[in-house]
């Protein structure tokens, strides 16, 4: 039951509070199933208060200190938490529908069960915080600072449809979005039917001309050209991006004409894209050695084509680089379908030997 006594503290406003508090550092706050709906909150001393189920609805809790605070099964819904300090928190099965926590710090916070959806955790600090079992639909986990202990079973989908769960909500923001927005699901489309990755480097005039090209004659059969040029050496490693936007586009053409503008590391990262490659290279240039051979030891890495101007690449760009790359992912998908029908075989035989 709600200490009448601390509440009617409380009434007063957070000024008259905190001054009490700073007074009584020692005393066991109990405001718990105290009704605060919508008050201001902001800036309030909570530190160790047992607050299971109150009734916080559209309070402003923003700057306040609820360290180690009790909240288990409170109804926030649509709260202010805004960098709120709620390191150790109890959490568990509390409603924080639509709450907006931006910046909180939920370090080692239980939320166990609790209710996310349509809540805000962009930028919030949450490592060792605790999220399995929560329901988790339309969530905003942008920037978030560290990483979840315990992120099981988050459910995904609206009440009354059929339950959809996940392991990581980051994972659960994206497959939320997937499902509830066609223009998402359009644009992944389009990037895994449509999206040809072009590297090189394009500096200088000629080889601006030699991109512009490449991008118009992608356009003209309906794909979508997305550029990634070296301009200059640098020591920051761009390897994980190559790999992502390879690994979402329908084929690569890389443009060899400059080796030392491309990308030292890509020969070895090959092996990773997995996707049609289609090295490209200008008659009286040499490829770097290690790019010799490549086409043999990869399967899905094409034949170098030479090309001797511009107006060569317009001319034969169909023939000599996009037949040939959609020939070889075809014939990528179609193996990978037959190794799976063998590796599924071999499993339905050996669990029938057993």
């Amino acid at each position: 039951m709600t200490n009448s006594v601390q509440f009617a503290i409380l009434e007063q406003g957070v000024s008259a509070w905190n001054e009490w508090r700073a007074a009584h550092p020692d005393v066991l706050i109990d405001l718990s199933g105290a009704d605060l709906y919508g008050v201001d909150l902001s800036r309030i001393n909570l530190n160790h208060a047992n607050l299971q189920k109150a009734f916080l609805e559209r309070a402003n809790l923003t700057d306040a200190d609820l360290m180690h605070a009790d909240l288990s099964r409170a109804n926030l819904i649509e709260a202010r938490l805004i960098t709120a300090n709620l390191r150790r928190a109890n959490l568990a099965r509390a409603n924080l529908f639509g709450s907006d926590l931006l910046g909180a710090d939920l370090t080692d916070a239980d939320l166990t069960a609790a209710t996310l959806a349509n809540a805000s955790l962009a930028s919030a600090r949450i490592e060792g915080a605790r999220v399995s079992g929560c329901w988790v639909y339309g969530v905003n986990v942008r920037d978030l600072q560290g990483e979840f202990s315990e992120q099981t079973d988050l459910v995904i989908t609206h009440r009354g449809q059929p339950t959809i769960t996940v392991d990581n909500i980051k994972v659960a923001q994206f497959v939320y979005l997937f499902l509830n927005n066609q223009e998402i699901r359009e644009a992944i489309d389009t990037l895994t039917s449509k999206t040809v990755l072009l590297l090189g480097h394009f500096g200088t005039p000629d080889r601006k001309a030699i991109l512009e090209t490449l991008k118009d004659g992608l356009r003209k059969y309906d794909l979508l050209p997305v550029v990634f040029e070296y301009e200059r050496p640098s020591e920051k490693d761009f390897t994980d991006t190559i790999r992502t936007l390879a690994s979402l586009s329908y084929f690569v053409i890389a443009d060899m004409t400059n080796p030392k503008a491309a990308p030292l590391d890509l020969p070895t990262t090959l092996p990773d894209y997995q996707v049609p490659f289609v090295p490209i290279i200008q008659v009286g240039e040499r490829p770097f050695a290690m790019m010799n051979g490549l086409h043999k030891k990869y399967p899905w890495v094409l034949e170098p084509v030479p090309y001797t101007s511009a107006a060569m690449l317009r001319q034969e760009l169909k023939t000599a680089i996009i037949d040939p790359a959609l020939k070889k992912r075809n014939k990528l998908r179609f193996n990978e379908i037959i190794e799976q029908r063998i590796k599924t075989t071999r499993e339905l035989r050996g669990k029938g030997e057993e």
